[in-house]
């Protein structure tokens, strides 16, 4: 069946901001849907409220909004659009309940509007757990007893017949929110009573905990003529019980016999066929380890985290397939672009082995629960290929950025035997790595399992790594040919091995692995896919294929490295994936020939046609060196992959080979403090004074003589990871506690004078000699709360001509002075009138990606063409300020608050957020109020007893008051803590006191589960320590989804949107494609 003629306009919606249980991969399977719609001729809208993303470039869609993602707003673009159709399984979780929300209330029906791919019906037997037991019942499908429940008492009533433990999952939610194991009635009560109210239709499901079975995954694709195929089937190291999100993932599965392999595939099959699902869907099944039972766990009728990693394994693009099947295509007539001739309704066969590892948020937040369940805690994750287990394992390990190069985790090298299988039980983010010291240490295989649940095949790969790594540890100095080439085999980097066997010189001097080329169909069909892997078997089919390529053009295009930025996580996310994949365009459309190296499935970046050629291979310098030993490039680029990429410039330097834009040197003298202080001396520059400091008695001294507060950080940081403001002596020596236990003390503290301002954020592009700033921003937060966690407005709204005129001068003194081309970032604080500069990054920064689509200035491509050679003169888009646009922008950060326990989440200068929203409207407070509503906040009108918690620290009361008091006139009653509650009688504003949470009943915690609370404002000296009352306070608040503010600031903002009209009807949709490119 051909293209279905009627579909001339599709409306994709896409996932919105970055949060936990739902990251970079909608991104990327987004892109490519909106990419696939194009080249068949469909005019493409794209709603979607990240900013930071490829899919909402204006280059990507005909149309682009970033808006809010709420029906109403949707149905506002539907009806200034008119689309024949929505494509709702791209977009997550998001755009599915969006899209079953307009099919529901009958707005798609009255305007003729169309569901692609999954009829609302199939969506609900999916989804709605109900529905989806009744459909399992029918197939013969084994499923796990449950019971669907909407009220308590029901669900503690079922729990008695199946008996403990038991798992709560509730309905229509992303990522395992809300959801968890109860072992008890207690646990039960309050896991069932959070899971009710965060479900959308106030529904449960409580099944039997079967933990302990084995978890397999089938990615399936089926088209309208009912044409099935299994893309990929993985399997998880871990057992059921640990989200898969949170599971290592092998693909393809290891541990199954054939028989098993062909049960489940078959069901998965049926199941896809009796859904009537066209396009991707993934199918989740436990199996019991020792016999043929099975069950189907759940059934995802849209393309998910699963499918990002399958199209990323095997090379099947499933989004794109996907896309052409929802639009009439079936599978016979789609040809698969990997080979280029077989059609994609051929399984893809692998032979290699592709590991999944997580990377999770905890080396960022010190004193966060770092236990796993079924609820979802992993920022992102990184992939490997190799074509032995233990290869891709170590791969895996080296890139997810723990400073790790085996799987040897120090801190459980002190511990004894006894302690190591007691530490066995627990079901951490650390849990491979006590597996792997068990191992070690020879501790029996079926101990492990019968606490674990792991599989022996995986038990006894371990267990040779470990081996391995005894063996090259008992060398003492002489190690043989034979035992190198055994352990590169295996995945030991060099730098491991001569640490293990103690030598300086290897028996074999630049030996450098091969690369061969990821095919979908074991070599079957010949693959014309340049996507590579290395590998130590002697063979390097790279060479061969660049050799073949370079025969057949002999003119000699320009090679240029580029390195992506790895996983996502907390400071460094998808606007760096941004910046590498628009570096990759802009070289190729300028003659270059773009090799990509990067690790993370979820992206754009790793798409097997972005670069000329990709390596999916860690981010460190051995793995670089190999490549570039293969490639042979003329130059690389390492200022668009964030820090990670930025760590190599060092390295590139060394070696000789040139870098693309800023040089080496200039980028250590921004991060260095010392150079960096004679360099803002030269440029005759102020800021904050400040001190390096070793260890705590330097740290006690500097504080003294700077005067506190201060501001405490180690130097080479991104995110403001372990950054915070000292008030007092004690806060100094705890910080420094903290810090020496988690970092290598090579790298000093820096201690800075805390300037109370205005912050404000430039990014410029320069060309050697001038420079451009596409605009400047300021954050509505004051100094202190890191910049991306912080509400961000441009144009900014508060500053001087003066002050503007000034940052434009700092920021080009500082561009010729490091002799920058390409990006720099910088921050400053305003103070009284003065201008001090925070810190400089020579590199793209996180709000790129954003100033770029609100500006219409496109900075990364820019950036590109200074790097190669031209002048920012003859570009088109002028020098020095550009002027401001018709629209005010504002950017809200997004938090994961109620996926990771124990975190504080007070602001302050270490990032929190993983992911943020765009509000664009003609004035400040429309587009605030936009950005507001698209991050989730949601504006009440104050009941009869509706009421407002107070609890602030003493600086701050002074500036509640006035806020007090406008929440008192518009009807909350308000209640406050004992300090904070005479402060706002004393100034006349009626308060009632509520005793703190360590205080008798009825107390603050009383008050938060009567359901009158709105919002709580909540801000303390001291934070972090999940053992005190105001953490403690902040936390019960995220567990019952009431808005928790922690800044005077935040709080401003947020009343003065609440006392207006909090209504978008009257605010313009703002298409950014069509604002500067007028076709």
């Amino acid at each position: 069946m051909p293209k279905d003629p009627r579909i001339k306009k599709v409306l994709v919606i896409g996932s919105g901001p970055i949060i936990i249980g739902q990251a970079a991969e909608f991104d990327y399977s987004g892109t490519q849907a909106c990419r696939a719609l194009k080249s068949e001729g469909v005019e493409t809208v794209l709603v979607n409220s990240n900013p930071a993303t490829i899919m909402t470039d204006p280059d990507i869609a005909d149309h682009v909004y970033i808006e809010p993602l709420t029906a109403e707003v949707i149905e506002r673009i539907i009806e200034k659009e008119k689309p024949d159709a929505i494509l709702p399984n791209l977009g997550g979780q998001m755009g599915l309940n969006l899209s079953m929300e307009l099919a529901r209330n009958g707005f798609l029906d009255r305007s003729g509007v169309r569901l692609l791919a999954c009829k609302p019906d199939t969506i609900d037997r999916a989804e709605d757990r109900q529905l989806f037991k009744d459909t399992m019942e029918k197939l013969h499908q084994p499923i796990i007893p449950s019971k669907v429940v909407e009220d308590l008492d029901d669900a503690l009533d079922f729990a008695e017949v199946i008996g403990y433990p038991v798992i709560v999952r509730p309905a229509f939610t992303m990522g395992g929110t809300g959801g968890g194991i109860c072992e008890d009635r207690e646990k039960l009560h309050e896991i069932a009573t959070n899971g009710l109210r965060l479900s959308p239709i106030h529904q449960i499901l409580v099944e039997k905990c079967i933990s302990g079975w084995k978890e397999i995954e089938y990615e399936v694709m089926r088209d309208s003529k009912g044409n099935v195929i299994t893309v990929c089937n993985m399997e998880n190291l871990d057992p059921v019980g640990i989200h898969t999100g949170d599971s290592v993932v092998v693909a393809p599965s290891q541990t199954l016999t054939d028989h098993e392999y062909q049960m489940l595939r078959t069901a998965a099959l049926d199941i896809i066929t009796e859904l009537g699902i066209e396009g991707g869907c993934n199918c989740q099944f436990a199996l019991k380890p020792d016999s043929f039972d099975y069950a189907v766990i759940e059934v995802n009728p849209r393309v998910s985290r699963s499918s990002a990693l399958a199209s990323k394994a095997t090379g099947y693009p499933i989004a794109k397939v996907a896309t052409k099947i929802a639009i009439g295509y079936t599978l016979d007539e789609i040809t698969n672009d990997v080979t280029g001739k077989t059609c994609a309704c051929f399984e893809p066969a692998l032979d290699y082995i592709v590991v999944k590892y997580p990377k999770w948020p905890f080396d960022k937040f010190v004193y966060a629960d770092k236990s796993l369940g079924t609820q979802m805690m992993a920022t992102g994750e990184v992939m490997s290929i190799g074509n032995s287990f233990e290869a891709a394992m170590m791969k895996a390990v080296s890139s997810i950025e723990l400073g790790m190069d085996t799987l040897t985790h120090k801190p459980f090298e002190e511990l004894t035997d006894d302690e190591i299988v007691a530490h066995l039980h627990v079901q951490d983010a650390e849990r491979v790595f006590c597996v792997y010291e068990a191992l070690k240490r020879g501790i029996d295989h079926q101990t492990i399992w019968n606490i674990t649940k792991i599989d022996w095949w995986f038990l006894d790969k371990m267990q040779h790594l470990a081996n391995l790594e005894k063996g090259l540890a008992k060398c003492n100095g002489t190690l043989s040919a034979e035992q190198y080439k055994e352990a590169k085999k295996y995945g030991f980097q060099d730098k491991t091995i001569k640490r293990l066997a103690q030598v300086d010189k290897l028996p074999i001097e630049n030996y450098r692995a091969g690369f061969k080329m990821v095919d979908t169909c074991a070599a079957e069909f010949s693959a014309n896919t340049p996507y590579f892997y290395s590998t130590y078997d002697g063979d390097n089919e790279a060479a061969a294929f660049i050799a073949e390529k370079e025969a057949q053009n002999p003119e000699k295009k320009k090679k240029v490295l580029v390195f992506g930025s790895g996983p996502i996580r907390i400071g460094q996310g998808i606007e760096f994936d941004y910046c590498s994949v628009h570096c990759v365009w802009t070289l190729k459309k300028h003659g270059c020939e773009a090799i990509l190296v990067n690790n993370n499935p979820e992206t754009v970046s790793t798409d097997f046609d972005t670069g000329d050629r990709l390596y999916f291979d860690p981010l460190n310098p051995e793995s670089v060196d190999n490549i570039i030993a293969t490639e042979k490039p003329d130059a690389c680029v390492v200022q668009f992959g964030g820090q990670t990429a930025i760590k190599l410039a060092k390295h590139m330097d060394e070696i000789g080979l040139p870098i693309l834009g800023t040089p080496a040197d200039a980028i250590d003298e921004a991060e260095d403090r010392e150079r960096f202080d004679e360099l803002l001396e030269r440029c005759n520059i102020p800021r904050a004074p400040g001190r390096t400091v070793f260890n705590l008695e330097e740290a006690l001294a500097a504080a003294d003589e700077i005067g506190l507060p201060v501001l405490m950080r180690p130097s080479y940081v991104l995110g403001g990871q372990n950054m915070i403001v000292a008030y007092t002596k004690a806060d100094v020596i705890e910080y420094m506690g903290v810090i020496t236990e988690h970092v290598d003390m090579d790298h000093p503290v820096l201690l800075d004078k805390y300037i109370m301002g205005t912050e404000c954020e430039v990014d410029a592009i320069c060309d050697g000699e001038n420079f451009l700033i596409p605009g400047v921003m300021e954050q509505i937060e004051r100094t202190g709360v890191h910049s991306g966690d912080s509400i961000c407005v441009y144009p900014a709204q508060h500053l001087t001509k003066a002050e503007i005129d000034t940052m434009v001068d700092y920021t080009g003194r500082f561009a010729r002075e490091l002799h920058v081309t390409g990006l720099v970032n910088v921050q400053y604080a305003v103070s009284n009138g003065r201008v001090y500069v925070i810190e400089v990054n020579p590199r793209s920064s996180r709000t790129v990606p954003y100033i770029s689509k609100v500006t219409g200035v496109p900075m990364v491509d820019l950036a590109v063409r200074c790097c190669l050679g031209e002048k920012l003169t003859d570009m088109g888009y002028g020098t020095g300020l550009h002027p401001n646009a018709p629209y005010v922008a504002v950017k809200v950060p997004v938090f994961s608050f109620e996926k990771l326990h124990g975190v504080d989440t007070q602001f302050g200068p270490e990032m929190k957020s993983t992911g943020e929203v765009l509000g664009i409207a003609p004035n400040f407070h429309d587009a605030l109020l936009k950005g507001l509503i698209g991050a989730g906040y949601t504006f009440k009108t104050p009941g009869p007893a509706s009421c407002c918690i107070f609890t602030v620290k003493d600086s701050d009361k002074p500036e509640f008051v006035d806020i007090a008091w406008k929440l008192k006139s518009m009807g909350y009653k308000l209640y406050g803590t004992s300090g904070t509650c005479a402060w706002l009688n004393k100034h006349m504003v009626p308060c009632n006191e509520v005793r703190n949470m360590s205080g008798e009943s009825p107390n603050i915690v009383d008050l938060l589960q009567s359901g009158l609370v709105d919002y709580v404002f909540s801000t303390s000296a001291k934070g972090r320590d999940p053992k005190r009352d105001s953490v403690r306070l902040r936390r019960k608040a995220v567990e019952l989804s009431i808005p928790c503010i922690t800044a005077v600031d935040t709080a401003n903002a947020l009343v003065e949107c609440l006392r207006s009209e909090h209504d978008l009807k009257g605010i313009p949709l703002v298409d950014i494609a069509t604002l500067y490119h007028k076709n």
